[in-house]
């Protein structure tokens, strides 16, 4: 399926949990129907065992169109029960930071991204596991756990992006620095010992953290994950790498740690919390592996972030 508007049937599943998903539910599924889409059935879910069973049944329906409004956690599992099959993947940013979109180039505004939809062309894009566990765009320990546990959904909600700013300063308050080895089963690189963590992240996508950039060649259709890793030390150069994090300069830093690789086994002391996507879904030791051309997804005919070139071997 090439054109959203030829879907057999498509199906729409929104997150009211999400900090826009309540407000936007009818004016997502009205804007999407009159854009021209196909949609036969509509879903409306509150919980993480709801959007499970939900999306149980979607599948098992059959529909051959599937549009998820949610945040990038909510959007990252429904992706997971749609990689390796036909299902085509529309995605409407309903959550805080949207990263997800932020990377395919799809439009923040509501009405917009349903016509992107609509009027857009369907690529295939990468999907990072942990552990078997899904994420696109970045999965990390550290620091990134300790802001999504400040990220209470009040605050989400009430300040919205600005919400990641003040989590991370609370998180830091608290952070306790760490020791990890990364090692590499395809014997691409050397094993890494690293002490006096602030954090390790993996990332699939291009975008994190409310728009912050993994790495300047980091990309969701590359098939590859970009895996780094930040000193801790004096506040000051953390603050020297926050003001690259923007453009993904911050890689170039002799406090941080850059690699590419296919595959990458993370082993941490202490065993810690793994972050996927916004959603503490794993733990270390942790087996990240990225699967090729995974997901097909309607982007905007503007969109440069990925195309249509088949899927290939899993990593």
């Amino acid at each position: 399926m090439k054109d959203a508007r030829k879907a057999r049937s498509a199906a729409v599943v929104i997150n009211a949990g999400s900090r826009r998903g309540a407000a936007a539910h009818e004016l997502a599924v009205d804007a999407t129907r009159r854009a021209g889409v196909p949609i036969s059935a509509v879903h409306r879910v509150l919980s993480g065992a709801e959007l499970s069973q939900t999306l149980d049944g979607v599948i098992a329906d059959g529909h051959d169109l599937l549009v998820v409004g949610g945040g990038d956690g909510t959007v990252a599992y429904a992706a997971g029960r749609v990689a390796g099959t036909s299902i085509v993947l529309g995605v409407l940013p309903l959550g805080t930071a949207n990263d997800f979109a932020r990377t395919l180039e799809i439009p923040n505004d509501l009405a917009a991204a349903c016509a992107a939809i609509a009027d857009g062309k369907v690529v295939d894009i990468d999907l990072g596991r942990a552990n078997g566990q899904p994420f696109l765009n970045v999965a990390s320990v550290g620091l990134s756990v300790g802001v999504t546990e400040a990220l209470s959904p009040r605050l989400k909600r009430y300040v919205g992006p600005l919400a990641y700013s003040i989590a991370t300063v609370m998180a830091y308050a608290r952070h306790k620095p760490f020791r990890a080895r990364l090692e590499f089963p395809e014997g691409d690189h050397e094993p890494l010992e690293l002490e006096g963590l602030l954090q390790v992240a993996v990332g699939n996508g291009r975008h994190y953290g409310g728009g912050n950039t993994v790495s300047p060649t980091a990309g969701i259709d590359d098939h590859t994950l970009d895996i780094y890793a930040i000193l801790a030390g004096p506040l000051r150069e953390h603050v020297s790498i926050a003001r690259l994090l923007k453009d993904g300069s911050f890689i170039k830093h002799d406090r941080v740690y850059h690699l590419t690789s296919r595959q990458v086994r993370l082993v941490t002391e202490p065993t810690l919390p793994v972050n996927l996507d916004g959603e503490i879904a794993a733990i270390t030791p942790t087996d990240f592996t990225v699967q090729r051309n995974a997901i097909h997804v309607v982007v905007p005919q503007s969109s440069n972030a990925a195309v249509f070139d088949g899927p290939g071997p899993t990593g």
